[in-house]
């Protein structure tokens, strides 16, 4: 075979296309990389700029420290104190939910709190710190310490949260902090709220939650490249939540809470004179501690569904018929609208019966109480005196006359939740029952029952007033300047004076009802009344609640305000079902009285000192 001849003009083609092919090539390439960099560079170059010194300084926030609650003496009742947090940051650990359960060999994690904190993991930003378990024992933080190295993502830190010290007695009232649900977190400023800080649920701590919370602050933290911290500085510090200072006296409120015994209900005690809630009870009464860090499901539904009822805060919400104690408030409006005269009298027979109608009204008493005049009928509470009073009166006068008492309305207590009763009326029932108004009805309302709904904390309202003669002091649970009003209408002195004395007898007369707590030491003015739970046929009318089924018996009620001639303290109490308003209520009231007046006055001073101040 002969020997292949070269073709150079060809190779100098092929080699040239190949050239030019890698020129393009190149080109292609390095105008790739310029664009890159000219985007990188100069379009995006604060972008990333900002990103480098992020990595460089990590913000992170600065918890605000909740303000601290304290009574009307300066004792504190809530506090904060020190413990620890587990927390993850999911960008550090590769697989969360392995972790998750992993880690359950240091601490427990339910079901419920599991399927919790993946739902949080979704939203949570990947960069923040997630709070998995809060209040963790020394013994959990010594073994998460020891094993630290196998979890990495995962730290402990320190953190104040809520400690109630008297939790039982001021459940209710104080309320309770717990962490902050997604609802409530949307409702927040993102700024001052994180999505597991804690946030009052009920009572004062929901109330006042804005003042209590407080504002964070910003720690700039210094991060070389290889993630070790050089160098922290606050840069802006946190504002911690204001302190409350409540009108509440800590020793009257485990006073009142005990003078219950083992019965339910509600008192509240307040200075008529400025508004100041100087107790408020709710029992049975609850731990607040243990709704702090999440209380258990089985303990809750214990509490849910518990026939007492200890979740529920009787003294702003418990609706009842205010029974007997509106009688005071009947007669004075009597007495207002001249409808009678301090010297009326009137004979009871022991009912009362429209002409020509068959139904007749009773009085408690069978037979009735014969000749009575207004302080009498209050003293021996005589039902016939106030039918037939309600009667002469007329629904729209009694509706007029009591609505600035506060009847029907809300208070504005400063706490959350409170309900408004029923103060009825002509437009009232039309309203709500699309029915006209009937004459039984005013009848009846003459002795506080029917569609006659009241709240402890609004009769304690219209309590104040009555003792202060028609003076409007709005309540209160936290110390504030005094706001004083009037009623819009003029009352005589003397028509406050015969009410008073009426009220007076019912404690200190020889036929008061309520004879059983008169005090040797001061003078107790008060009114007993008993709050229907079911009606009773006529012929019924008479048995007695002690042979009904407890939950069927009446609610006891009593009012009181003492010393009677200068009052510094008036009382509302409510047992429920317990039958009689002198018998359950009114040793319940006294007991609070005289906690208040031994504390007061340590040194015994007779009723004549007393009233002569």
């Amino acid at each position: 075979m002969g020997k292949q001849l070269k073709q150079p003009f060809q190779e100098r083609k092929i080699f040239t296309e190949r050239i030019m092919v890698s020129v393009i090539i190149v080109s292609l390439v390095f105008l790739l990389l310029l664009s890159r960099y000219f985007y990188l560079q100069v379009i995006h170059h604060q972008t990333y700029s900002d990103q480098a010194e992020q990595n460089k300084f990590k913000l992170s926030r600065i918890d605000p420290t909740r303000g601290l609650i304290y009574d009307r003496n300066g004792v504190l009742l809530a506090e904060n104190i020190t413990t620890y947090k587990l927390q993850i940051t999911p960008e550090k650990v590769k697989n969360p939910n392995q972790k998750l359960l992993d880690i359950q060999s240091i601490v427990s994690l339910s079901d419920e709190e599991l399927t919790q904190i993946k739902e949080q993991l979704k939203y949570n930003p990947v960069f923040k710190p997630l709070t998995i378990k809060a209040k963790l024992t020394e013994q959990q933080v010594a073994q998460f310490v020891v094993q630290k190295h196998q979890y990495p993502g995962f730290n402990i830190e320190p953190y104040l949260n809520r400690k109630y010290l008297h939790p039982i007695e001021f459940s209710h009232l104080l309320g309770y902090v717990g962490k902050i649900n997604q609802a409530e977190f949307d409702r927040q400023d993102s700024a001052i709220y994180a999505n597991d800080d804690y946030f009052g649920k009920t009572g004062i701590e929901k109330y006042y939650e804005n003042l209590l919370h407080g504002t964070p602050g910003q720690l700039i933290t210094e991060i070389n490249a290889q993630g070790k911290q050089l160098s922290q500085e606050i840069q802006k510090p946190p504002i911690n939540g204001a302190n409350l200072n409540l009108t509440i006296d800590l020793q009257l409120q485990k006073a009142t809470y005990q003078a219950f015994g083992e019965e339910t209900g509600a008192a509240i005690a307040v200075n008529p004179l400025n508004g100041e809630v100087l107790a408020m009870v709710s029992k049975p009464g609850y731990d607040t501690n243990q709704f702090i860090y999440g209380i258990s499901q089985s303990n809750y539904n214990a509490l849910a569904t518990s026939n007492e009822k200890p979740l529920f805060d009787r003294s702003i919400k418990g609706g009842y018929e205010p029974g007997s104690t509106i009688k005071p408030y009947i007669a004075l409006a009597g007495l207002y609208n001249q409808v009678i005269t301090p010297e009326y009298t009137m004979f009871s027979n022991g009912y009362y019966q429209f002409s020509k109608k068959k139904r007749r009204y009773h009085d408690w008493k069978q037979g009735g109480h014969g000749q009575v005049n207004l302080v009498n009928s209050l003293a021996e509470s005589v039902n016939v005196f106030y039918y037939d009073l309600a009667v002469k009166l007329g629904i729209d006068k009694i509706h007029a006359f009591l609505d600035p008492f506060n009847f029907g309305r809300l208070t504005g207590i400063d706490i959350s939740g409170e309900k408004q009763g029923i103060l009825p009326s002509r437009q009232w029932k039309q309203a709500n029952r699309d029915m006209i108004w009937f004459p039984g009805e005013t009848v009846i309302t003459g002795i506080g029952q029917g569609y006659f709904v009241i709240t402890p904390v609004q009769m304690a309202q219209a309590l104040s007033i009555l003792a202060s003669k028609g003076q409007v002091s709005p309540l209160h649970l936290v110390k504030k300047d005094p706001q004083t009003n009037s009623l819009p209408f003029q009352i005589k002195a003397a028509h406050w004076d015969t009410v008073h004395q009426g009220m007076i007898s019912v404690i200190n007369a020889p036929n008061g009802t309520a004879r059983v707590i008169k005090s040797a030491d001061y003078l107790i003015a008060g009114k007993s009344g008993t709050s229907q739970v079911f009606g009773k046929s006529e012929k019924d009318i008479y048995k007695k609640n002690n042979e009904l089924p407890k939950h069927l018996r009446n609610h006891a009620l009593f009012i009181a305000f003492a010393p009677a001639e200068q009052p510094e303290i008036a009382v509302v109490v409510v047992a429920e079902h317990g039958s009689s308003g002198t018998k359950a209520a009114a040793p319940i009231a006294k007991k609070i009285i005289d906690s208040y007046m031994q504390a007061t006055y340590p040194k015994q001073q007779n009723m004549a000192e007393l009233t002569d101040e």
